[in-house]
């Protein structure tokens, strides 16, 4: 079974520019249940693979809406915990190519006060984490633990940072906090403009062969337009390019990736990503790769189903 643990979040996004506004000609937000990891919980859920997710969820409406949309999507829910703090709020800003910026309300919130659960099930094959779950405490240091846990009992271990610049008060501490974990991450995903903020601006794939040298398996670089390249311990370059789609907005695009590299690593039976060769990994790449088309076609974060995938041209 793939764990993915840290925040389930309300992103308030944009509406129709036709429809009514509010005060001052602003566009009303609607609201889409998301969240880095809660999106890669449903992507790999409604891929068909076994998934479960691991955070602290509101019993608020929206924390119920969250709940449901979890069973929906055929994602175990036995290891969340609840607690009655209110669910944290993305304010979503899109500019003209449909990439999004955030503004956070965390103060608080249910989902940064998870507990560390310990070990986890016998089951568990694959642990992912990141986003603002690795950033907001108590809730970080105890999905660290998890981490260095998982990771010393032979767990594939996942990793998507998903910069949230505004949420970060000491970028030091962060990078160096960062560069700590890669000895107990197999799987690195990581997007160009990431890599930029973490390194400084060093070139994405000099970066990832550092961070290689560091311990980490395989580097999985998403670079937008420019499609999916990885880099992994063999010193390996695969790449797929990104496809052809109208893109409403790129919200969830990079969690639909990290969860569709989960699943098509588990039908493989590939946890072991050394075994994996340029041409298996230009074979999961594209998967994922057709996978993030879908969702960036669609308004907010809404992954696709195996169906969906098996429709898409």
């Amino acid at each position: 079974m793939i764990v993915v643990g840290g925040e389930a979040l309300v992103d308030l996004v944009p509406g129709d520019p036709l429809d009514s506004t509010v005060d001052g000609g602003l566009r009303a937000l609607l609201p889409r249940l998301g969240g880095g990891p809660y999106n890669v919980a449903l992507a790999a859920g409604r891929l068909g693979v076994p998934a479960a997710f691991l955070s602290r969820v509101s019993t608020d409406r929206f924390g119920e809406a969250m709940v449901e949309r979890l069973h929906a999507s055929a994602v175990d829910t036995s290891l969340l915990q609840r607690g009655d703090e209110p669910t944290t709020l993305a304010v979503v800003a899109l500019d003209a190519k449909g990439a999004a910026r955030y503004s956070f309300y965390v103060e608080g919130t249910a989902d940064r006060l998870v507990a560390d659960p310990g070990p986890l099930p016998e089951n568990v094959t694959a642990l992912s984490l990141g986003t603002l779950g690795m950033v907001l405490e108590p809730g970080a240091s105890a999905y660290e633990a998890m981490l260095r846990r998982e990771a010393a009992r032979g767990v594939l271990t996942a990793l998507d940072p998903n910069i949230r610049e505004a949420l970060i008060t000491d970028p030091a501490a962060y990078r160096a906090r960062f560069a700590s974990w890669l000895p107990d991450v197999r799987l690195l995903k990581i997007s160009d403009d990431d890599t930029a903020w973490l390194t400084g601006g060093a070139d994405p794939v000099a970066a990832a062969k550092t961070w290689v040298e560091s311990g980490v398996d395989a580097v999985v670089l998403t670079r937008g337009a420019d499609g999916l390249s990885v880099i992994t311990a063999a010193g390996e370059l695969a790449h797929v390019p990104s496809r052809k789609v109208t893109v409403v907005d790129t919200i969830g695009a990079g969690d639909t990736v990290q969860g569709a590299l989960l699943a098509w690593l588990h039908t493989h039976q590939a946890a072991d990503l050394a075994s994996l060769d340029a041409d298996a990994w230009r074979e999961a790449l594209a998967f994922a790769a057709k996978a993030a088309s879908i969702t960036v076609s669609r308004s907010g974060a809404e992954p696709p189903t195996s169906a969906d995938l098996a429709s898409a041209v």
